[in-house]
């Protein structure tokens, strides 16, 4: 385990050098809560496609180094610059408080592309877990510029009644991030629309906390919609990139979120 440990942070070391590395930068002070991100720039001339990550953690915990890191040498690899953002956490602040944190990150890039070299044309929104809960939903209800070119979606939720049904009920996390919302307003598969962003979905056959049909039902509303989207199914995975990263065949979603992030904001 230790020497793993040492070959990923070497790794992360390397990847440093290929691009340039800012922690802790703050874009948002909503309340008085001080929001940050952690930004990955390509070395070279760009303009640069970006990446806004966000980090699951059942809505109750996690944070921008948490859970995600495995999504950050693809990208840098790949020459993407990178944005992973911290969000405001259940039960201190329910839904939509998330949804606005997306937010201002999406308008923190645009109003600096400039200086972190960004092209404001290829913006993609990549999430996990309750993060992917997060970002589905608001990539289908953004407007004019503050759409993202392509959405990235690791096994979230997009119907919060079919989630509730499928498992007898809520878990604790959805439950303090909801509260009284009606589940059908909270979920991202009620506003899906012919000009909803192209989606890649991610999802494990063997999701114990979201089933995997989340993904898939959202995709074939997208697609009945007149939207574009794909699945990405890794049989026999479970709930999480870190149990994922046990097992070298359950890997090939990086390099698929590469080449389909690539081919869609071309």
């Amino acid at each position: 385990m230790f020497a793993i440990r040492c070959c990923f942070l070497c790794l992360i070391a390397v990847l440093a050098f290929a691009a340039n590395l800012k922690k802790d930068i703050e874009f948002s002070r909503p309340g008085g809560v001080p929001l940050t991100l952690d930004a990955s720039i390509p070395e070279g001339k760009g303009p640069h496609p970006a990446v806004i990550i966000v980090h699951g953690g059942g809505f109750l915990r996690g944070d921008k180094q948490t859970y995600v890191p495995p999504l950050f040498p693809p990208l840098t690899e790949a020459g993407f610059a990178w944005f992973s953002i911290n969000y405001r956490l259940a039960p201190d602040h329910k839904f939509p408080s998330q949804i606005e944190d997306v937010k201002a990150a999406f308008e923190f890039v645009l109003k600096n592309a400039r200086e972190y070299n960004i092209d404001t044309r290829r913006i993609a929104l990549m999430g996990e877990s309750a993060g992917a809960s997060i970002i589905d939903y608001y990539a289908v209800t953004a407007k004019g510029k503050l759409r993202p070119r392509a959405v990235v979606s690791l096994y979230g939720v997009t119907d919060w009644e079919f989630n509730r049904d499928t498992l007898g009920q809520l878990s604790e996390g959805a439950t303090a991030w909801l509260g009284t919302t009606n589940l059908k307003t909270a979920s991202a598969m009620t506003y899906v629309k012919k000009d909803t962003p192209p989606f890649l979905f991610i999802h494990g056959t063997n999701d114990p906390q979201v089933p995997f049909a989340n993904s898939p039902r959202m995709c074939s509303a997208m697609r009945l919609a007149g939207a574009s989207c794909e699945v990405l199914t890794v049989e026999g995975a479970g709930h999480g990139m870190g149990g994922w990263e046990k097992v070298p065949t359950f890997q090939v979603y990086k390099k698929k979120m590469v080449e389909w992030l690539n081919e869609t904001m071309r």
